[in-house]
């Protein structure tokens, strides 16, 4: 088998060009699609899936770190993910999502290349394997991150926050660094529309943005949409404007037309 297969790294117009992650969450209790994919051959099949609808990377996660979410035990969320992460490696570019080392650490050995960190805390592993790291923000537990967070200025405090983490992942030796605002993750409605709105405060930090609104709460609440599987409109429309702010990639549910949206993008920004 093959190594774990990279991400484009440039369209033709010579940049880095946006790229899609798609979630795939191997858990009984997540927001979305909890219990769908507990089991690895469908956790798998669906992988293959996004990858076939034009996932760049496909993100595995065994822990719901949903709102009021209860913790894993590392093992089991180890035992949840290894096997998927194990048979996707060689077809693409696999992210664990995790909070926890001894999780992070068999993903890697088990081919992930990128450790999507809630935390924020991981990157001596990256360092230390020699892989990408995503730097969330949360405040808070996932258990408790939506019991009324406050902030008196959201933007420049989750920038602050970021910035720190990853100079510290940097000067250790994490080659490939990203951030992320943690949009849902201790934050109101208003915290995550005001942080899409400054997105661009975030990119000028130098590092790449990676975003994920697919099909969260606050969506739900601006559509009157319960089902999160009815809020493809808003999760379409919130991707397309992070990645026309700068944003470098977004984590999504609805691979396909998500995909299509950030091809139009590439063509666009290459027009003559």
């Amino acid at each position: 088998m093959s190594g774990p297969a990279r991400p484009p790294t440039a369209d033709r117009v010579g940049r880095v060009r946006p790229l899609v992650m798609g979630v795939l969450n191997v858990t009984p209790d997540s927001f979305s699609d909890g219990g769908r994919f507990l089991d690895p051959e469908a956790a798998i099949a669906h992988g293959l899936r996004l990858v076939a609808e034009g996932a760049d990377l496909v993100d595995v996660g065994g822990e719901s770190t949903r709102p009021g979410a209860s913790p894993v035990p590392p093992d089991v969320e180890r035992d949840r993910v290894v096997p998927v992460v194990e048979a996707l490696a060689g077809h693409v570019r696999v992210s664990v999502d995790t909070r926890h080392r001894e999780v992070a650490e068999a993903a890697v050995d088990a081919g992930a290349t990128l450790i999507n960190d809630v935390s924020a805390s991981l990157w001596p592993v990256a360092s230390q394997a020699g892989v990408g790291w995503v730097a969330m923000h949360m405040r808070g537990a996932p258990a408790t991150m939506q019991i009324d967070p406050h902030y008196e200025d959201v933007v420049a405090e989750v920038a602050d926050f970021l910035a720190g983490r990853a100079a510290e992942a940097t000067e250790g030796g994490v080659g490939e660094v990203w951030i992320d605002p943690g949009i849902g993750f201790g934050k109101t409605l208003r915290h995550n529309l005001e942080l899409l709105a400054g997105l661009r405060s975030l990119v000028a930090l130098g590092h790449p943005v990676v975003v994920g609104t697919s099909r969260k709460g606050f969506l739900g609440t601006l559509l009157d949409a319960t089902s999160p599987e009815d809020r493809l409109e808003g999760s379409l429309a919130t991707a397309v404007w992070a990645l026309t702010q700068g944003a470098r990639m977004v984590r999504v549910h609805d691979v396909r037309p998500t995909a299509e949206a950030v091809r139009l993008i590439a063509e666009e920004v290459g027009s003559p």
